[in-house]
């Protein structure tokens, strides 16, 4: 991976401050910095590596920026939990939004209007309107059963990154629209699928090492224009429809049935300092985390179960002990799974989506005694600690006991944070948890699952694009009790 010359070596300083050049780190090229020893999809891992090699604390080049690496994670979590007065987003990922055309939401936003922000979407995700949008959540996930009824049937490989995204689009659709697309059964979400093209384009406008686009336009570019007009023009006719409800029925303002709806009646509120604008940025984030994070995580859990025999065994178990019937699940059913939830804590320990997580600095401050000037990049490394056997016994073992509380060697769970830590922890943590419970449990109910695989039959690769996902990963499936069996 870094075939450049020999690190940096670490300098005595007198100062207690410790200096981010003070620091060891891998050896950079002139302009480019360390960007050339990086493979943009495998990004965190080559991080990662570099982790190893420099300890938790190192500096890196994206181009001619110095950047500081953080793998501590006690240090990890100071620095997040110091969001959003002291460290934000890169201005850079804002910027590249806004150059496209994209309306920032409550991802990208900072300072005030990230409270405002904020406290509009939290009101939206509170887990009263996710627990009266729960029938709707498990009518999707009966409508996957229906869909991998037939592939267990016909003895069909399902693509599981596709299944799954219909899975997620078609619930995080119903809840933040109220509209049934039916994704799953060939229904079409276009507001989905122009996304599909705007978050690789973020993701690869970050990383260039030229902003070429200003100068010209590739097939892509084009492509990528016309998704952003076609996304700010579905939103906005989602969200004038919205206001017509609203407007027709005062007393929905009260009880709003979905989350636009629930955006736009908190925005109205005086003093909100929130406007369109901000509803329109947040229901495109939402859509985004909404698909990709959720999916991916349920991929890696089932590849996670299928190679450790014993807890997928024990998770089935215990699903059908307390849910056995996917058409009558109940969110205190879905609570009483305390060894499937802890089966998904483990998976994103060792497969977290979001592996790392960069900041800036808004100020001159401080980093574990090492001084951090204004706007620098602060690389937050989320899965080092987590998968070091100095703070995880037997890290790279798949353990769920873990996470239970009689549980031998029960974990810190400090180390892992798959949402995040601080004041902006990922605020759609409860639907992503409700979302993996209801998809794993309906299919413990029902299958036995004879095959998840990879394309060449070896260790799953991980891919990094907007979040980290499996490389083709299919799932075999086989109805328990025979086709026309039943428990």
């Amino acid at each position: 991976m870094d075939s450049s010359p020999a690190a940096l070596p670490l300098p005595t300083f007198p100062s207690p401050m410790r200096t981010i050049e003070s620091l060891p780190g891998p050896r950079r090229w002139p302009l480019v910095g360390n960007v050339l020893q990086i493979r943009p999809l495998r990004l965190h891992q080559d991080v990662e590596a570099w982790c190893r090699q420099y300890g938790d604390f190192f500096q890196m080049y994206m181009g001619p920026e110095q950047a500081l690496v953080v793998a501590d994670h006690e240090a990890v979590a100071q620095v997040l939990k110091q969001r959003p007065d002291t460290f934000r987003r890169p201005a850079l990922s804002e910027r590249i939004m806004r150059e496209m055309g994209c309306v920032p939401g409550l991802f990208d936003a900072e300072g005030q209007d990230w409270r405002n922000q904020r406290r509009m979407v939290m009101q939206a995700f509170s887990p009263q309107a996710i627990k009266a949008y729960f029938p709707s959540l498990v009518k999707v996930a009966l409508r996957l059963q229906a869909r991998w009824d037939g592939a267990a049937r016909e003895g069909r490989a399902i693509v599981l990154s596709d299944d799954l995204k219909r899975y997620t689009v078609d619930i995080i659709a119903g809840l933040a629209f109220g509209t049934d697309v039916d994704t799953i059964n060939g229904g079409e979400e276009v507001i989905q699928r122009h996304l599909d093209v705007i978050l690789p384009a973020i993701a690869r406008r970050t990383l260039s090492v030229v902003a070429y686009w200003r100068v010209f336009k590739l097939p892509q570019d084009r492509r990528l224009e016309q998704s952003v007009v076609a996304v700010k023009h579905a939103i906005g006719d989602l969200i004038g429809q919205a206001r017509a409800r609203l407007a027709q029925d005062p007393e929905r303002a009260a009880h709003p049935a979905n989350l636009l709806e629930a955006m736009l009646v908190a925005a109205a509120q005086p003093g909100s300092g929130v406007d369109d604008q901000a509803v329109v940025g947040n229901v495109m984030i939402m859509l985004l985390a909404g698909e990709d994070t959720t999916a991916n995580s349920i991929a890696w859990l089932l590849y996670q179960l299928q190679r450790n025999p014993q807890a997928l065994a024990r998770a089935r178990d215990e699903v059908l002990q307390f849910a056995p019937d996917p058409a009558a699940f109940t969110i205190e059913q879905m609570d009483q799974l305390e060894y499937l939830n802890a089966c998904i804590q483990e998976s994103m320990r060792i497969k977290p989506v979001a592996p790392f997580l960069p900041v800036e600095s808004m100020h001159d401050t401080s980093v574990a005694g090492i001084h951090v000037p204004a706007h620098t990049l602060v690389w937050c490394v989320l899965r080092h600690h987590s998968m070091a056997d100095s703070h995880v016994p037997q890290a790279a073992q798949f353990d769920p006991q873990r996470w239970l509380h009689d549980g031998a060697g029960a974990i810190d769970r400090k180390v892992a944070m798959p949402f995040g830590a601080g004041p902006r922890t990922c605020p759609g943590r409860y639907l992503a948890l409700l979302e993996m419970k209801a998809a794993m449990a309906m299919l413990l109910a029902r299958y036995d699952i004879e095959a998840v695989q990879t394309p060449d039959g070896l260790e799953a690769e991980e891919l990094m694009a907007f979040v980290m996902s499996p490389i083709g990963l299919t799932m075999r499936l086989r109805r328990r009790g025979g086709e026309n069996g039943s428990h």
